[in-house]
């Protein structure tokens, strides 16, 4: 495996100094780690024209202006004359681990059937746990392993994968240990979310305390023992997981020493927001439905609301208010929701162009959402998501571009010239 990995990474491995000169413009800098930006300062990025990048193996030494570059000794140098230099992006929200696909159900769509409809004749989420449970561990993490590499050459340095296509004490665990497989064979940072309760297995149908106890009783601990997660999320949504179920399972995370995270808010505001920010959740994902009493209750809290604009393009279901929010003095994330039913797509630039244009967020905002504040999304704000001293050397160097608002602009181009991960070139 690791000779196939070695495909996917520059035999010019970094592990030495480099300095990249003549940075057109150098963006999302900082002296000092933000945990997050939140309301009118999402509108600032700070950058620096005509800039150097210093890095040492996987650690940013020195960042400026070219005229106050220092005289040093290097063993490598970059000229990317014309080009930008920017943080890689940190998708805080995917499903990337799973089998097969459902193309099937994109036709449905197409000839008139809504999601619900879909998931009420056996497809949506039940159709991908059976193509799941059906399919070998190796095999699971060979098909994830190469969206794992096409995240990584979009421009990806960080992710969150959930499990939750299992449904089955045993696929929920296979699931988790092809993620901490794929963290362990791969340079970009991967966080594990466990996600038991995505939708009720058939067999529960009209059973879901009966699915509940299972999880709490039975699955949760193996996911505790093995240590195969960081995070426990809930489809907190009308017709899966109520209010009082979330607020139960949260519980039971907490005492395992999980952190909470909730899909909320996406086809109905039943209160999930509400439940997160009790159980001080790292973040509230989706949100295409926001309530005033929502915005308020996130208002001054630890939790990050996360965006999913891709899968509102895909479902054409609205998309979250990210000028309500944002203009409330929230802070705001955007991350893909990679998965085969509701986003088949992993790549950050789409998403970013289309919250540009859909959600009206500008450029400035986009980029904040999908790199500092997606980092603190995953707990990763002190290693991730900016250009500062001492962070990871995750960074992308652009194609000769006018600006950084063309990459929103130009939607559906690759811009991107270079990918460095862990100070690897991909």
């Amino acid at each position: 495996m690791l000779s196939k990995i070695a495909v996917y990474l520059s035999e010019d491995f970094i592990n030495m100094t480099t300095l990249i000169i003549n940075i057109k413009e150098l963006l999302q800098v900082e002296n000092m780690p933000k945990t997050m930006v939140c309301g009118l300062a999402m509108k600032v990025l700070p950058t620096i024209k005509n800039a150097f990048l210093l890095i040492e193996d996987e650690i940013i030494l020195d960042f400026g202006k070219m005229e106050d570059l220092p005289k040093i000794k290097v063993d490598k140098t970059i000229d990317v004359t014309g080009k930008m230099v920017l943080p890689t992006w940190c998708d805080s929200h995917t499903h990337i681990v799973y089998a097969g696909n459902r193309e099937q159900e994109f036709i449905d769509r197409i000839n008139g059937l809504s999601y619900e409809e879909i998931a009420n004749n056996g497809g949506g989420i039940l159709n991908s746990a059976i193509k799941l449970q059906q399919t070998s561990e190796e095999d699971l993490y060979q098909q994830s392993a190469k969206r794992i590499e096409e995240i990584m050459k979009l421009g990806t340095g960080a992710v969150e994968i959930k499990s939750g296509y299992g449904l089955t004490i045993e696929a929920e665990i296979k699931m988790l240990r092809v993620i901490k497989k794929l963290n362990e064979n791969y340079p970009i940072t991967i966080k594990s979310t466990f996600l038991g309760a995505h939708a009720l297995p058939s067999e529960f149908k009209n059973n879901k305390s009966g699915y509940l106890d299972k999880v709490i009783d039975e699955i949760l601990p193996l996911v505790a023992k093995e240590h195969l997660a960081e995070y426990i999320d809930v489809f907190c949504e009308t017709g899966y997981f109520s209010v009082d179920d979330t607020d139960r399972l949260l519980k039971a995370g907490v005492t395992y020493g999980l952190i909470p995270k909730i899909h909320v808010n996406q086809f109905t505001a039943i209160g999930g927001v509400q439940v997160g920010v009790k159980h001080k959740a790292l973040s509230v994902d989706h949100l295409e439905l926001m309530r005033d009493e929502d915005i308020e209750v996130l208002k001054n809290t630890c939790t990050m609301p996360v965006a999913l604009p891709s899968c509102s393009y895909f479902l054409s279901i609205p998309y979250a208010p990210a000028r309500k929010m944002i203009d409330a003095g929230l802070p705001l994330a955007l991350a893909t929701d990679y998965n085969p039913g509701s986003t088949p797509s992993g790549n950050m630039n789409f998403v970013i162009s289309t919250a540009c244009i859909k959600m009206k967020m500008t450029p400035e905002e986009a980029i904040n959402a999908a790199t500092i504040n997606g980092a603190y999304a995953m707990g990763l704000e002190k290693t991730h998501g900016s250009i500062c001293k001492g962070k990871k050397t995750n960074f992308m160097i652009t194609k000769e571009i006018p600006s950084y608002g063309f990459l929103p602009y130009s939607f559906g181009n690759s811009h991107i010239d270079k990918v460095f991960i862990e100070g690897k070139e991909i």
